[in-house]
């Protein structure tokens, strides 16, 4: 990386923190280019120079949280994909130690992001990040699994909601409760 792409690259960083943290604030719709380049400590010609409107620095937001969570987990999305077909029905359980602490570690280290997620999540396009997960992941893994077709959003949906209640609650507690032991609640509560 050059001298000056590491500048924009943290420019742009910078306009992301910013936005992430008015995002706690208020309302998506109300956030203007003016407070963004304010809180980033930058013009609104450099806001333009990486972006055409806050919707833009939304996307790319979104964007990057997703690639910085797949940094976390040994395998990268589509490798795992491509052992799904072959692999085995255990190695196949999401809900392990393999798989929470990354995911638990992510949340925990960005939860002023994950705060944001919770309360806007069409905001944060969680619902399109899901879809692609669900066509890529998890449905190929419910068929492996022998579950009907016509039932596996539903099975998913049991899931992902309970997961994501002990999640928020976690959140909510400002991820006070160790890592480890919101995995082993996770881990408990999918056994029974």
């Amino acid at each position: 990386m050059t001298k000056s792409e590491s500048k924009y690259f943290n420019t742009a960083r910078k306009m992301d923190d910013a936005f992430l943290e008015l995002m706690e604030k208020k309302e998506f719709e109300y956030i203007t280019v003016t407070e963004i380049c304010k809180k980033a400590g930058v013009n609104r010609s450099t806001f333009y120079l990486h972006y055409e409107t806050v919707g833009d620095l939304l996307a790319e937001c979104v964007e990057d949280m997703n690639y910085r969570f797949s940094l976390y987990f040994k395998d990268s999305l589509s490798e795992f994909g491509q052992k799904i077909g072959t692999a085995s029905l255990e190695e196949l359980f999401l809900v392990t130690p393999n798989y929470l602490i990354p995911y638990l570690t992510y949340i925990s280290e960005h939860k002023t992001v994950f705060k944001v997620v919770l309360v806007k999540p069409e905001i944060m396009q969680a619902d399109r990040t899901y879809a692609s997960l669900f066509c890529e992941i998890f449905d190929p893994i419910l068929e492996r699994y022998g579950i009907p077709e016509k039932n596996r959003d539903y099975v998913l949906s049991f899931y992902m909601e309970g997961m994501m209640g002990i999640i928020k609650r976690w959140l909510l507690l400002d991820c006070q409760t160790p890592i480890d032991d919101v995995a082993g609640i996770m881990m408990d509560v999918v056994r029974r």
